[in-house]
Formats: structure tokens, sequence, C-alpha cells
């Protein structure tokens, strides 16, 4: 009798063990299983005869509506909970999903709008290819949901290939589920998420219809705007160099718009800021927008149109810190403190030297032609925190393979320009040089991600756009790579930066991948 019972326990006990184990993995393949099996990019574009070129614009709002939010003194969201995510508040005068903030720390709900958040497009047609660049105001977003808008564009727009980039703000709402209530939980909210998917559709659907014949004028300033960054993280590389392209309608003499470049993290109002902003980038455009003031006196006349930033090689860290000074153009004060003051002052002075390297510029372009390869791409997901955020939910993301996520470069020229898209925020010392294999190192190898990506591109103007068609993180060079002691550089805690990289193999395959494009340009231009 009493071995039957035990037969049955141990019966019970393997049946639940079975179903546990089962419900398991259903719901792991489920949650990881590829969002868009019918997506793969192998795209190679043979430049043609120049021909006349038409440039459009557009710019569609994607702020979201911040209602009766509030801190308390320890700057913790207040709410009572009613229903899953669905808060209640303070003057019980109605619901509302909490915002939570992308960038610093978790459980950060936005508290109100300083500026507008934007996804802004350019888009380029030779008469054979058009390519949009959509540039958004978000920390970042995922190939899976950057596919899903890419789907919602309308066929009839005629886009040949699709960028959509990240301005990689800290002060806008959650779009990779990072920096949510808790470690657990996602801080996506899923009606704003559909918002912003929707509005890119939209912007290229719109820049399309704003279409006019064209010419280009191409600038840069290679060093103006250094002393507003800041390195982190050895080596100290940059990627300090701002690079300009202004559409000016051949017809009418005005400017349609223009795309604005520049590597650096958008946070320079830093982590205590509870309001939804752009940053850095909101002022910048506004100045080549509108022009630059001193309190009620024009400066420096705008150019009009539409501005549509993008961001650069930013790893390594590049940002604005609070301890980096910001020199005020006017006033002569140099600003320390994180505060809105200092990014307005940033931005102008942004604008200042992109505007006077566009008035001594001499290059125009008035005909050419798109030569372009694109292509998908897997990259092993080998973070573990990653891996359970993956599995949890929490990083909405599915795989292509075993823990391979989907990915996607690209590179483009059209006359002297050149263009590569990295997926993530790209080390500068890969683009520019300056890789090192420093003492301490976990792999123990010498530089693998040579020559630098900007030393191959073709033509005078080398734009590297981050944080394009998805958001993986670091891409730290590999010889760099550091996570066990004892630490490179003499760092007592370990270096910043790998515990938000998907892992050390991803600098090689991108660097390679890139370069084989680069290679097939080459080819094609011959």
């Amino acid at each position: 009798m009493m071995m039957t019972r035990l037969k049955k326990v141990f019966l019970w006990f393997i049946t639940i063990v079975l179903f546990l184990a089962i419900s398991l993995f259903l719901y792991g393949y489920f949650q990881l299983k590829d969002r868009h099996p019918d997506y793969h990019v192998d795209l190679s574009i043979k430049s043609g005869t120049p021909g006349d070129l038409k440039l459009g614009f557009s710019a569609q709002s994607i702020t979201p509506e911040i209602i009766d939010t509030w801190t308390d003194v320890n700057g913790d969201a207040q709410y009572k909970e009613e229903d899953g995510d669905t808060y209640q508040d303070n003057n019980n005068n109605g619901q509302f999903d909490a915002y939570w903030i992308a960038g610093f720390s978790h459980k950060r709900a936005a508290n109100g709008i300083n500026d507008k958040l934007w996804a802004r497009t350019m888009v380029i047609d030779d008469g054979a290819t058009r390519i949009a660049i959509v540039a958004i105001d978000a920390i970042g977003f995922g190939n899976d949901d950057v596919i899903a808008a890419k789907k919602l564009i309308p066929k009839e727009s005629g886009i040949t290939y699709s960028i959509i980039t990240s301005s990689h703000t800290h002060e806008s709402p959650d779009l990779l589920g990072l920096w949510g209530e808790s470690n657990f939980k996602s801080g996506i909210n899923p009606d704003y998420m559909e918002l912003v998917r929707t509005q890119i559709a939209k912007s290229v659907a719109e820049a399309v219809k704003n279409l006019r014949p064209a010419k280009l004028k191409v600038a840069q300033d290679l060093s103006g705007a250094l002393p507003m960054l800041g390195d982190t993280r050895q080596p100290e590389v940059y990627d300090e160099g701002l690079r300009l392209i202004q559409a000016v309608d051949l017809e009418a003499d005005t400017t349609l718009g223009t795309l604005l470049s520049w590597a650096n993290h958008p946070e320079t109002v830093w982590s205590d800021n509870l309001l939804i902003t752009s940053d850095f980038p909101h002022y910048f455009r506004d100045g080549i927008e509108n022009g630059v003031y001193d309190g009620d006196s024009l400066v420096a006349k705008g150019l009009g149109g539409i501005a549509v930033y993008v961001n650069g090689a930013i790893g390594g860290l590049m940002t604005t810190h609070p301890s980096t000074p910001i020199h005020h153009p006017f006033t002569e004060e140099e600003l320390l403190e994180p505060t809105f003051a200092k990014v307005e002052a940033q931005g102008k002075e942004l604008a200042l030297l992109s505007l006077a390297a566009l008035d001594s510029s001499q290059h125009w372009i008035a005909q050419s032609s798109i030569a372009l390869e694109a292509k998908s791409i897997a990259l092993p997901l080998d973070n573990p925190l990653f891996r359970l955020a993956a599995f949890l939910g929490v990083l909405d993301r599915g795989m292509v393979g075993w823990m391979k996520m989907r990915s996607e470069v690209a590179a483009w020229t059209m006359g002297p320009i050149s263009f590569i898209h990295m997926p993530g925020e790209i080390y500068p010392e890969i683009i520019n040089g300056g890789v090192e294999a420093p003492e301490g190192q976990d792999f123990s190898i010498q530089p693998q991600e040579i020559p630098p990506l900007r030393e191959v591109m073709p033509g005078d103007f080398k734009f590297v756009v981050g944080l394009s068609n998805d958001m993986i993180g670091y891409i730290v060079p590999k010889s760099q790579w550091d996570k066990a002691a004892p630490f490179t550089y003499g760092d007592e805690d370990g270096p910043y930066g790998e515990i938000n990289s998907v892992g050390p193999e991803t600098a090689p395959i991108l660097h390679r991948e890139v370069m084989n494009l680069l290679s097939r340009l080459d080819e094609n231009a011959n």
C-alpha cells in the first residue's frame, strides 16, 4: 500500500515537472520566435548616370500626452495601482498609463513636456533610387519595431530603402522595454509604440509628397564642436565632426531641409530631469530652422525648412557630462549644472557652427546618382541579462536562431557623399582609428576592427549614422572587451559599456559586414 502511494506521488511529481517544463518551453518559443520571418534585406544597387535630384522633408510629432504625473521628494513616481499598468492620478480626476523615461535608471515617470518629440524624414530621389532617412527622438528602436514601422509605409511611396534612426535622447518614453517600473516590467506603453510606428510611416509618405527638384550644399566642421564633448572611457577617441547637407529648392531657391550629423549622447540635461525632451537636438534644429537669437536679437539667420538630426559614433562614451562645461555663445558663461539653460546654449553653439560652415561652403551637388548596399545580419545574443530580459518579454524581441538577433547594416554613396549605417552605439575608434589592445583585456588579442571604417569610406564627406534600423547597445572593440578583473587602464571597478552590449563578437561581425558592403560599393563603382 505504501509503495503504491509513493508511486502515485512520484507520477504526480513527474507529471507536474513535465507540465511546467513544456509550458516553459512553449512560453520561451512564442516569446523568442521570429516576429518577421518574411523580412530579409540583401540590396545591391549600382550607381547609374548622374541625374536630377529630388528631395522631400516632413516632421510628424511623436510627443506623448502626459496627464497628472507627479513625484515625491525622493523622485519616485507616486500612484495608486488599479489594474495592471493602469494608474490613478492624485486628484482622482481619471486614469492614465505612466510613460517611463528611458535612460539612466528605472522608475522615472515623465512629469511633463519641455519640447516636442518628432519623427523627421528626409527623402532623396535620383530618378531611379529613393532613400528615406527617418530620425526619431527616442533612446532607440529595435529591429522588430523598425520592420513593423516599415511595413506601414505605403507601397505607393516608392521607397527603395528606408533607414529609421534614433537620436538616443535619454529623456523620451521607453521604446526598448528596459526602463520600466522595475527590472522585471517592460517600460513600453503599447499605445505610444503604435503612435510612433504610425507617425514614422506618415512622415515618410508626407516627405514623398513634398519631393521637389533640388540641389545640395554639403559642409563640415570637423573640430569646432569638440569642446562640448567628453569621453568617459579610455582610449580617448571622438567622432566630433559636424557634417551637414542643405537641400535647396531649384525653382524657389528656398531651403527644403537640412540634415545635421553630430555624435553625442543627448543627455546634457542629465538624470534628475523628468520632463520629456529631445535635449540639445531641439535647440540645434530650432537654430538651423528659425535662426539663433541672443534674447530678442537675431544673431544668425536660419535656413528655414525642416532640420533632421542624426547621431554618429557615440560609444565610448560620448557625452556632455555635468563636469563638461558648455560655453554660452553670448554671455561668455561656462555652464556646468545640467539645466535647460545649458542644453539651450549647447544647441545654439551647434547651430552657429553649422550655419557658419554652410555659409562658407562652396560644395554644391546639382546632379548625382545613388549607389546602395544593405544587408540583414544575425548577431549572437551573449549578454545573459539581455537573454533573460528577452525571455521575460522585458526586451520584446524575437530571434532568428538560438539566441541570435536579426539586425541590419547599410552603406550608400551619392557623388562625393558616403554614408554607413550602424545598428547601435559604435565606439569612435572603430570608425576613426585608435582601437587598442590594453593590458587586462579579457581575450588577449590584437585589435580586430581594422582598418578604421571611415578610412575606407569613399568621397570627401563621410557620414556615419548610429542607431540605424536597430538599437543593440554598445559596440565595443573586442580587444578592449573587459568584464573580468584585472581591469584595463588601471580601472578599479571595470569600464562601462559591456553591461549594455549584445556581446564581444558584435564589433568584429559588424566591422566585417560593413567592410564587405564598402567593397561591394567600390566594385560597383568601377
